[in-house]
């Protein structure tokens, strides 16, 4: 196998070539016009030819560089038409996202419309589930997960963190007596996602409960039905305050006592990083970023009302 040059060197001798000019050449790669020379003295020690005629005030092609220069050309620009198709966008008009089945349709979609509205000309795809899709067939646009933010071989951006505090339907807690004493009595209502499996021991010894319960239990897989069971009056369980706090603030369902812990994991925004230089990422990350403010006022507003330090 022949060992090629260097492709610094190759490089600068291209330049050279097309621009007739070390000068010119020096100031397109923005090196010295001395490293230029000393790129293509090397590689005509490493090809055992003269490339160029040293003239008083110009450089000249020799046939040996005239023999060579299409061929680095054309090599040179299917690289660049390579890197160039990898960065652009096959499909300006159609944005593919990837998230959390509970994300998509208790905060997500409901809010969609008003992107939708200022992207008249954006299809939006939504495709919900729990593992992380493939961008290899370049289909997938962007993916809005809930983890520790280490994706291999992707670029994660931290969207916004998240909290778990306990909540149950109202008509569960007795005002007159302290909610404290009534917890143990409250049928447990377990989420047995991987984020909740460190966190609610904890939570539980924060709100006094015992490890075994007589009460009945109920254990979900998926946030959705979580929910669903707080608001039908099942039972008491932790649950992620992005996805209950307009609920909270409807009085639909209430946080009994004032404790809450940093959730494990936290939202990100997660693709190949040079999907994030497409305009319509760009786009619906400054919008989302926008729509996600309106969480942590309400986070703030919540630890006011329950005096929560």
């Amino acid at each position: 196998m022949t060992r090629l040059p260097s492709l610094k060197a190759l490089q600068a001798f291209r330049h050279a070539a097309e621009m007739q000019s070390f000068k010119l050449a020096a100031e397109q790669l923005y090196v010295s016009q001395a490293a230029i020379s000393q790129q293509i003295k090397t590689l005509e020690q490493q090809l055992g030819v003269t490339l160029f005629h040293r003239l008083t005030r110009e450089i000249e092609l020799t046939s040996e560089g005239r023999q060579l220069l299409p061929y680095v050309s054309k090599a040179f620009a299917s690289l660049e038409q390579g890197v160039n198709q990898l960065n652009d966008d096959p499909h300006p008009q159609r944005l593919i996202l990837s998230t959390l089945p509970s994300f998509a349709s208790r905060w997500l979609v409901p809010r969609l419309g008003d992107f939708q509205a200022q992207e008249e000309h954006l299809n939006i795809h939504i495709s919900p589930g729990i593992r992380l899709d493939s961008f290899d067939d370049n289909q997938l646009d962007l993916a809005i997960r809930f983890g520790k933010g280490v994706y291999p071989g992707l670029s994660s951006r931290l969207l916004m963190r998240d909290y778990m505090i306990p909540v149950c339907h109202p008509s569960l807690i007795n005002k007159d007596r302290p909610a404290r004493q009534q917890l143990g009595e409250l049928p447990l209502l377990t989420d047995d996602a991987p984020d909740m499996k460190d966190l609610w021991p904890l939570l539980r010894t924060a709100l006094g409960l015992p490890e075994t319960l007589t009460s009945s239990r109920l254990q979900v897989t998926d946030s959705n039905i979580l929910v669903e069971a707080l608001l039908s009056g099942q039972g008491i369980a932790a649950a992620r305050f992005s996805l209950v706090y307009e609920m909270i603030e409807r009085g639909q369902l209430i946080c009994p006592l004032p404790i809450y812990l940093p959730s494990s994991f936290d939202y990100y925004l997660v693709a190949p990083e040079h999907h994030f230089r497409r305009p319509k990422i760009q786009r619906f990350e400054t919008w989302l970023r926008q729509q996600t403010e309106e969480i942590s006022h309400s986070w703030e507003r919540f630890r006011q009302q329950h005096q929560i330090t």
